[in-house]
């Protein structure tokens, strides 16, 4: 691996760093490394992205790397994706100040110099350039003053820069609760300032944040302390009440640089467990979430505030009925078992650490539970589908397709859940006509 001559040996750029910055100076360019990897390299932080800054405009750089390396992915803002040799795509970004904005969407000018991009950027720890050919660290506005004191700081005037971009002031809270640092009190003035035009960020950018802040943030709850406090949860998620829930995702494991989406999503769901489940389908459309997440989500939300008192009570008294297990399962859903339970998982650990002990499963507990109802799950009839019988059988007897069919198959399946051996032809037959004949 090349060595950087950087006297810090924390800013030690894996090879394609090199060789990218090498060919853009070979070519009479100059290229540095900007944004969250020196900032995290600098902090000791895992990294895995590294990007670039350039003197060159994305035709140029489009020229010195050839059409099949490089994808336009915001050539409009200066922005090209280079393809190292391993498939990883880095951005690099032209040089470019900020002409006009407004609050979320920038005009910006090329042709400037490194000084005037760092200037742009957001706060003082993002606002730091490295060079891997000289080692030369560019930190115009003491980033590397604030990561010592632990701050996160505005570039220059605090006001300015939250104007220029909304999202901005969720980014600081998120880099807060993130790196465990403070927000510089200029700053957190901005943000709080800012609140009443977060109305201009999209639904998919609130989201997006959202996922960063599980994914990035061992604990989440500060984040969205944050957000309480600066008022942006008024503003952006006015379902969300405080309380236990917003505790909880700090209990749930994070995703964090393998980026796993199953986790993130259970994160989200934990936080937006006591919504009612309507609710909560309506923020995540609002929020740009698929349908599929969506609902994934609202049922999740129903699940639990059906079962948590009627679960935490059996476990309590120690361990659960066969039958009440069957019905949890059919009430959660085969395929939502494992979240669920990573849910309550962490809905009931903060209980616990906040010193609650009546009717609050023990972890030994809800893990033999999980572990019974994943058996159970795979094992004994539970859904609609795991009858022995259907509608062509039940037509056979004189049911009538439609809201009376559906009805029977519900009750037929409520006595499988409590005595599995009633799932048989015959058996299911006879409880159907006897059904029938009590509805006429």
């Amino acid at each position: 691996m090349p060595v950087s001559p950087s006297g810090d040996p924390r800013l030690r750029p894996p090879p394609a760093v090199f060789e990218i910055t090498g060919a853009l100076e070979r070519a009479g360019f100059e290229a540095w490394c900007v944004g969250g990897a020196v900032r995290d390299a600098l902090l000791g932080h895992p990294h895995l992205d590294w990007d670039f800054a350039t003197s060159a405009t994305p035709d140029q750089v489009r020229t010195v790397f050839g059409r099949k390396r490089t994808i336009p992915v915001g050539v409009a803002f200066g922005t090209v994706g280079i393809l190292d040799g391993s498939g990883v795509m880095h951005e690099v970004t032209t040089f470019r100040r900020d002409v006009r904005t407004d609050g979320r969407h920038a005009e910006v000018e090329f042709g400037v110099s490194l000084d005037d991009d760092l200037a742009r950027r957001d706060f003082t720890i993002n606002a730091i350039a490295f060079s891997p050919t000289t080692g030369e660290v560019r930190d115009p506005f003491d980033g590397r003053g604030d990561m010592v004191r632990r701050m996160v700081r505005a570039v220059g005037v605090a006001a300015d820069r939250m104007r220029e971009d909304r999202l901005r002031a969720l980014r600081g809270v998120r880099f807060a609760a993130r790196l465990g640092f403070a927000i510089e009190p200029e700053t957190l003035t901005a943000i709080r300032e800012s609140a009443p035009f977060l109305t201009r960020l999209s639904g998919e950018r609130v989201r997006q944040e959202l996922e960063k802040t599980m994914d990035q943030v061992d604990a989440p709850s500060a984040a969205f302390a944050l957000w309480r406090e600066c008022g942006a949860t008024g503003v952006l998620l006015p379902e969300l009440k405080g309380g236990e829930s917003e505790r909880a995702p700090d209990c749930a494991a994070r995703p964090g640089l393998a980026r796993r989406p199953g986790r993130r999503l259970t994160r989200l769901a934990v936080l937006l467990s006591d919504i009612p489940p309507a609710a909560v389908h309506g923020m995540a459309i609002r929020l740009r979430f698929s349908k599929q997440d969506a609902q994934w989500l609202a049922d999740l939300a129903g699940a639990w505030q059906s079962l948590d008192a009627a679960i935490s009570a059996s476990l309590s008294e120690g361990a659960a009925d066969p039958a009440d297990v069957r019905r949890w399962i059919a009430r959660i859903g085969r395929p939502r078992l494992p979240a669920f339970f990573r849910l309550a998982s962490a809905r009931w650990a903060v209980r616990r650490l906040g010193g609650a002990s009546a009717n609050v499963p023990a972890a030994a507990a809800v893990s033999a539970l999980y572990r019974r109802s994943l058996r159970a799950s795979l094992a004994e009839p539970i859904d609609l589908s795991d009858l022995v019988i259907d509608g062509d059988d039940l037509r056979s007897i004189g049911v009538a397709p439609g809201p009376r069919m559906g009805k029977t198959l519900a009750a037929l399946r409520d006595r499988v859940l409590a005595d599995p051996s009633l799932n048989t032809r015959e058996r299911l037959l006879i409880a159907a006509r006897e059904m029938l004949n009590d509805d006429e």
